[in-house]
């Protein structure tokens, strides 16, 4: 037994790994096409049909091209960079559920890495320690803009942590869990928590913008001021992991949103289908509406990124520091009067 779950375990991770590398990959070639389509071009159609294989001759192009390092004394943290934010990036993924469970081989198989109670703090901690690679990748590449994109780019997400810490924090006083499979599990049929917490989920969607360095919060990378910002010195597949870094960030801080607050893989009519259809069907249907939801904020963050201009420096720290923060504090004060009034009205027999 203890063999089978630990093959069983092995190809759920590889599944995942597979699963956010592939989107990672693949986000670039939709980013081009929702780009070509709100700006009325065709985009790339060349390799393959409608251009499917340009992100196979992306890759092809990086790891073709030569490599060079800048003059620096740091070397060792000039490689361990990137790998800092791709590792990252990857290791966020493991505690997502992204279905209930299959049933296969006479076993049940969760849908999910990992099931651990701490899954949204674990969730936290690891991407606060994205920006590390950040910071290191912009010191170690001796390069003033570099470094101005690294201070920026390790501000800002520290700055926005703060409002989608306490953005969410209202969410567990409703949900009382930090584990993200029971969260998705009180969210059945359409009890999704964006109807009970919407200012939450707006605070966490804007915040999510700003960890990613996503426009119009990309003053990380501000090609207009800091040519390429913190990876300005880095070639070939080093640059390669921090664009993978930020599409797989992107595609993973998607799911959350969907799980978090649109009932993760959820859907109406979900209880009917186990009954009438089986347990596999009805949760194949559920990984499938994680990942309509899930594509549904990509296509978000690739839009607002061709409508809308980034933000000055200072106008960033100021909605962090002087509007999300107070707001995601005025929530957290509302949630808890609402709470405490049930409680009471409970204890009173009203």
């Amino acid at each position: 037994m203890e063999s089978a779950f630990i093959i069983e375990k092995s190809v759920v991770i590889v599944a995942v790994f597979a699963l956010t590398m592939l989107m990672a990959m693949y986000s670039t070639w939709a980013e081009r096409k929702v780009a070509a389509w709100l700006q009325d071009r065709i985009g790339p159609n060349r390799a393959g049909p409608w251009g499917l294989f340009q992100p196979l001759a992306d890759g092809l192009k990086l790891f073709s091209k030569e490599e060079f390092e800048p003059n620096t004394p740091n070397k060792f943290l000039f490689v361990v960079g990137p790998a800092i934010a791709m590792s990252t990036a990857l290791m966020t993924s493991a505690v997502i559920p992204w279905g209930d469970k299959l049933h296969l081989f006479g076993r049940d198989i969760i849908l999910q890495a990992t099931d651990i109670d701490v899954a949204l703090l674990y969730v936290f901690g690891v991407i606060s320690l994205g920006v590390y690679g950040i910071m290191i990748g912009g010191w170690a590449s001796n390069n003033k803009f570099s470094l101005l994109g690294a201070i920026r780019a390790a501000s800002q997400m520290v700055s926005y942590e703060v409002a989608m810490g306490l953005s969410v924090i209202a969410l567990l006083m409703m949900t009382g869990t930090l584990s993200l499979r029971e969260i998705s599990a009180q969210q059945a049929g359409m009890n999704w928590n964006v109807f009970y917490q919407p200012l939450s989920f707006l605070i966490f969607l804007i915040c999510a913008f700003a960890e990613t360095n996503r426009t119009p919060f990309d003053l990380a990378e501000c090609e207009s001021e800091l040519i390429g910002g913190y990876h300005t010195e880095y070639s070939s597949m080093k640059m390669g992991f921090y664009l993978f870094a930020e599409y797989a960030n992107m595609f993973i801080s998607s799911t959350i949103l969907a799980v978090l607050f649109f009932g993760g893989y959820n859907y109406p009519g979900m209880a009917w289908a186990v009954e009438n259809w089986g347990v596999n069907i009805a949760n194949v249907i559920g990984m499938m509406a994680l990942f309509i939801k899930l594509c549904g904020f990509i296509f978000l963050y690739m839009w607002v990124r061709w409508t809308i201009p980034r933000f000055r420096y200072d106008q960033l720290m100021h909605l962090g520091w002087r509007i999300l923060i107070p707001l995601s504090i005025v929530n957290i004060m509302i949630t808890g009067i609402v709470l405490l009034r049930s409680e009471i009205a409970a204890y009173l027999g009203f």
